[in-house]
């Protein structure tokens, strides 16, 4: 049964008779590592920062998503407004292995004593293996699933815009400006199919408050909102509380999708361990043991009063 889910899946993703909306990859913590979805986010902690995560959802559902991202990013210049990043995103579904590697530039601007806009751009590449020997196909002599996609390059371009202070923010962005086709008509010409997959522009709105509730607790709510062309409006909040500037808690909801937990812990002045697990709200969890998420973050502070305050994203 989970293998004709995944056919179905993949079939319905790649060779639908209409254009496709292809999700970008889902995180939980991503509050923890804006970077991956904002370029201007870049040099916005007043150190040079390298953060990981391994994302794996639908345990045991097979085909399932498979995410490790690696980013770096730290403040330039002389007043230290400018920030320069870089990010590598590796995604694997079933078949289909998916990689992009992008360079980030910001921008920022003090609109006052402690509030900062940021402006952000993104490029780089995407690179798509798909292997469709690791299917089950019904037809082997299918004439769709007879040539693998061997590192199928297309370029990227992407802009963000991130207002914040040490206590809140508020972030837009798109990753990606360019519409682009993994598959067209020429590419199948043979096979009188004319179907296309494309991959869309996806936007998304960041947003998070710090409300410090005595000397050793601090509340933090945030959202994501992400909306693509031929899908439904994602809309995620979480609230996090941070006790001590040491042990992060917090739950979170994905509207029609998912329930969540997360756990962090500041091991360090500069290193920080988050995971997070969710628990699939539709159908699909009858087949799989939930997502799973785990992620560092260390911070090599510039300015010795950061490592006093460390801030809560």
């Amino acid at each position: 049964m989970k293998k004709i889910y995944f056919l179905l899946f993949i079939t319905c993703t790649l060779f639908s008779l209409q254009s496709v909306a292809q999700q970008d990859p889902q995180y939980t913590q991503y509050m923890y590592n804006p970077q991956t979805i904002n370029p201007a986010y870049a040099g916005s902690r007043d150190a040079t920062t390298f953060a990981m995560l391994l994302r794996t959802q639908w345990v045991n559902f097979d085909g399932s998503p498979t995410t490790g991202t690696f980013s770096a990013n730290t403040p330039l210049g002389a007043m230290e407004n400018m920030g320069l990043g870089f990010s590598v995103v590796s995604e694997t579904i079933g078949p289909a292995v998916e990689t992009n590697l992008n360079v980030d530039y910001a921008y920022h601007i003090y609109t006052s004593d402690v509030n900062r806009l940021a402006f952000g751009i993104k490029a780089g590449i995407d690179l798509l293996d798909v292997d469709f020997n690791k299917l089950q196909i019904a037809d082997p002599n299918d004439p769709r699933f007879q040539s693998n996609i061997d590192n199928k390059l297309q370029p990227q371009v992407g802009a963000g815009v991130f207002y914040y202070s040490d206590d809140y923010y508020v972030g837009l962005s798109s990753p990606n400006f360019l519409s682009t086709k993994h598959f067209d008509e020429s590419s199948l010409e043979d096979t009188q199919v004319t179907s296309v997959a494309s991959e869309s522009i996806h936007y998304f709105l960041t947003a998070g408050y710090v409300f410090r509730l005595n000397s050793d607790l601090k509340f933090k709510p945030a959202t994501l909102v992400k909306a693509v062309t031929g899908a439904p409006l994602q809309w995620d909040v979480s609230a996090n509380f941070l006790y001590n500037d040491k042990l992060t808690l917090g739950l979170a909801y994905r509207w029609s999708a998912a329930l969540s937990a997360m756990a962090g812990f500041q091991v360090s002045d500069g290193m920080f361990i988050g995971v997070g697990y969710d628990y699939q709200s539709t159908d699909i969890e009858s087949y799989s043991d939930g997502s799973y998420e785990v992620m560092l973050r260390y911070d090599i502070f510039k300015k010795p009063e950061r490592v006093l305050t460390p801030r809560f994203f």
